[in-house]
């Protein structure tokens, strides 16, 4: 499980064998069940959590009980509610498990130590979050700036896997649309290929 951390840090910044030996120190490998929820709306988000292997969604549910998907993590990538994690407020995210997965799980005081005690490290959470606040203006442009089938295309070309692994309800709300609207386009968008 934590060759593929390695890995993922090691392609943004050099990392030693003796310093990847003290980075895994810090991770706690725990399993998630498939619907397995890996962090309630309401409750302290405790960690920073890096997907070894399966596919995450968090998402938020308004007060008619609708579900808005925020964000899909599958295989390399992290997932948290930053805003919780980072100011130990109540998490406004439920984080849940679409298949049954291993995931990597690092405290605040954790990373903060490991910032502290390796070089490139603190670059390396630099990148990651650069990363996040690009992936969230994505987010927001899909839904704000391009028709539903824009999105949908967008969507294919950036993450074709997740049409394979997630729910077409969940992408649906990930692209702002009804799934009826995404049945659609998906039947429009093959006629045409």
């Amino acid at each position: 499980m934590h060759d593929r951390l390695i890995a993922a840090i090691r392609q943004k910044v050099n990392l030693t064998d003796e310093e990847a030996a003290t980075f895994e120190r810090f991770f706690i490998p725990r399993k998630y069940r498939k619907r397995q929820y890996v962090l309630n709306a309401g409750d302290k988000c405790q960690y920073l959590m890096f997907v070894a292997k399966g596919l995450l969604r968090s998402f938020t549910v308004d007060d008619d009980g609708g579900e808005h998907v925020m964000q899909f993590a599958m295989e390399g990538a992290w997932i948290t509610d930053m805003g919780s994690f980072l100011s130990g407020d109540d998490a406004i995210y439920n984080i849940e498990a679409l298949e049954d997965s291993e995931l990597l799980l690092l405290t605040r005081d954790g990373m903060e130590e490991l910032i502290e005690t390796i070089a490139n490290v603190e670059r390396y959470f630099r990148v990651l979050m650069q990363n996040s606040i690009m992936a969230l203006q994505r987010r927001i442009r899909l839904t704000q700036m391009y028709s539903a089938e824009e999105a949908y295309l967008q969507i294919m070309e950036l993450q074709p896997d997740i049409f394979n692994r997630a729910p077409l309800q969940h992408i649906a709300s990930y692209l702002g649309i009804t799934p009826e609207t995404l049945s659609r386009i998906r039947k429009q968008v093959a006629k045409r290929e």
